[in-house]
């Protein structure tokens, strides 16, 4: 197939409004006479350098710089702590970070902001009391309801030491890149394009959820919508032609495994194609808008829903008697399109919010595609050999969990990608034209299996590749209870072809399958490969590259949702988590359910 010379997009901000800002509030002793003098450079310093950390080490997931703004003081007491939320509001900042080398006034300098996350940086040296001062402002902190992170390096330093000590960094950069995908998730929407699909639970879409936990609005959008579009030619017809003469040139039909009679004639495919074609370029409209539209008379269609993430029903209604939503889904979860290489959506199959939010909280924290995938078969290794004749070896060989759902994953998912030598899903302003190109020379798009999908379309059809690191997480929701969070890190594994193949058949060899192993820890339910897949809390899981469950944990801290399962051994959450208990999970559910959902 022909290369296709892929344009880079430059970052953008698709959301309404600005993207949020780090405010970074250096606070003081405020007694003058000699004693703030002397600090105030130190001081001022280490608020400079936090802020050339963050912005040199982290971006927002849509590929823009994340901004720091300093307060124009140093806070000594009250009337400053105002002055620098007054700043902090008119710029738009979203999360708060305070350093100190020395003793403050506690709940005269504390951010008293109850929306926004913070955090306090509380130098490490003998010379001025700033461990004395983190200590007093977090007791404060958790005295009044506004739980803060703590950060405090391991090791001494003298006093003009101007360097950060890794575990400080550490934690101030899990900190900010949790803070922010809060802040980004505030005042955006989750779109349903359609409702309930085949009774999931998790397209039962929770305003509670939504409103309480996440600060985001609930749009709904009747599929119906497409159809009236379609029939009234709302999109842009231009890169409609541009999108169907990419397809017809890089994305590979394959084989049609439905029985002959059943399979759809060669005119009804290629009207297929163009209906998958025109409900993606809906979709995203419907999404985050598209001001082609208003030049085309379209001014309301124009400005979207603002959505940030999305979930279309198809499944009943709609795939009987339209195409399904496989090609739209993998498209746009995709990190590049006809347009170029771009950031993906976030558009979930079935209208499973709760999967959608957790490809959004992958996607906030590393910028990357998400796979949306069944958690559909555990194979014992007894099994394997029962069925293949070989026994597995490697990753493989204490079992494994076959990730496979009909089209949904991004085609990110193939592993085609690679950093040094090594398989990875990357940022999409890493991502190469030649490595956009293998995504698509690996994958086929097969007509759809019409026992499933009786109005035609197509499903992905690829084999991610083996080795690389990875972390599925689901948000499941529990009368009673409310969200709780399930996170399982692990990598992917390859099979041998023979293994792979019979396996891939018994289920259905025209979707794509992600072969998954979790670590384990020898504890329940971590303890073998059937415990992880016994103990999931739902049909569906989301996949995002990298060993990323420490953010997961200290994002659903933020959020105050607590994790019922998880297999990380870095747990970073607020200083008040410590007073609900010496467990840390028990004090987890505890913390979560005393301070509630973060917006009420």
């Amino acid at each position: 197939m022909t290369k296709e010379q892929f344009k880079m997009n430059p970052p953008e901000n698709r959301m309404k409004g600005g993207t949020p800002k780090v405010g970074i509030r250096p606070t003081i002793d405020g007694r003058l006479g000699g004693v703030r003098e002397s600090l105030e450079g130190q001081t001022m310093a280490m608020a400079k350098t936090a802020a050339k950390i963050i912005s040199e080490n982290l971006c927002h997931a849509s590929g823009l710089p994340v901004e720091c703004v300093i307060a124009d003081r140093c806070i000594g007491g009250v009337a400053e702590a105002a002055m620098a939320a007054e700043k902090f509001a008119r710029e738009g900042v979203g999360v708060s970070l305070t350093v100190t080398p020395c003793w403050c006034y506690g709940s005269e300098t504390m951010d008293m902001d109850p929306l926004i996350p913070k955090a306090v940086w509380g130098f490490n040296g003998t010379e001025r009391p700033g461990a004395v001062y983190l200590a007093a402002v977090l007791a404060g902190h958790n005295q009044k309801g506004l739980p803060a992170f703590g950060i405090y390096g391991r090791d001494v330093q003298d006093a003009g030491d101007s360097s950060v000590p890794q575990d400080v960094r550490e934690k101030m950069l899990r900190f900010v890149r949790s803070g922010l995908a809060v802040a980004t998730m505030r005042g955006t929407s989750y779109l349903s394009l359609g409702s309930v699909s085949m009774g999931i639970a998790g397209s039962i879409v929770q305003e509670e959820l939504f409103q309480g936990y996440l600060g985001m609005r609930n749009e709904y959008v009747d599929m119906s919508e497409f159809v009236r579009r379609f029939d009234e030619e709302i999109y842009d017809k231009e890169e409609f032609q541009r999108a169907m003469a990419w397809v017809k040139k890089h994305c590979k039909e394959g084989a049609d495994d439905n029985p002959a009679e059943k399979q759809r004639s060669r005119e009804q495919k290629d009207r297929d194609w163009e209906r998958v074609v025109q409900m993606t370029l809906i979709a995203r409209d419907l999404m985050v808008g598209n001001p082609r539209l208003t030049e085309l008379g379209f001014g309301e269609e124009a400005l979207g829903h603002n959505a940030l993430a999305a979930g279309f029903q198809g499944q009943r209604q709609w795939t009987d008697h339209f195409p399904n939503g496989d090609f739209m889904e993998a498209i746009l979860n995709s990190s590049f399109d006809w347009n170029g290489i771009r950031a993906p959506y976030i558009l979930a199959t079935e209208n499973d919010s709760l999967n959608g939010v957790s490809m959004l909280f992958g996607y906030l924290l590393t910028g990357t595609a998400q796979v949306f995938a069944d958690v559909r078969t555990y194979w014992s290794a007894e099994a394997i050999q029962r069925v293949t004749g070989i026994a597995p070896k490697g990753l493989a060989e204490g079992g494994i969990i076959h990730l496979i759902n009909s089209g949904p994953a991004a085609l990110d998912g193939t592993g085609q990608m690679s950093r040094e030598g090594k398989p990875v899903i990357k940022p999409f302003w890493e991502v190469t034209p030649e490595e956009a190109n293998r995504c698509l020379e690996v994958t086929e798009w097969r007509p759809a299996d019409v026992g499933y999908f009786r109005g035609g379309g197509y499903s992905t059809d690829f084999l991610t590749k083996g080795g690389m690191p990875v972390t599925m997480s689901r948000l499941n929701l529990v009368s009673g209870l409310g969200p709780v969070l399930q996170i399982a890190e692990g990598h992917t594994a390859e099979l041998p072809d023979k293994v792979h193949d019979a396996l891939d058949a018994r289920t259905n060899p025209t979707w794509p399958t992600t072969w998954f192993v979790p670590r384990l820890t020898g504890k329940e339910p971590f303890s073998d490969v059937y415990g992880v897949m016994a103990n999931w809390g739902a049909n569906h899981g989301a996949i995002s590259y990298g060993h990323i469950g420490a953010d997961l944990i200290t994002l659903a801290s933020m959020l105050r949702i607590p994790v019922c399962m998880h297999n990380v051994e870095t747990i970073y959450r607020p200083s008040a988590w410590a007073a609900f208990g010496m467990d840390p999970e028990g004090a987890d559910y505890r913390a979560c359910g005393n301070f509630g959902p973060l917006y009420g």
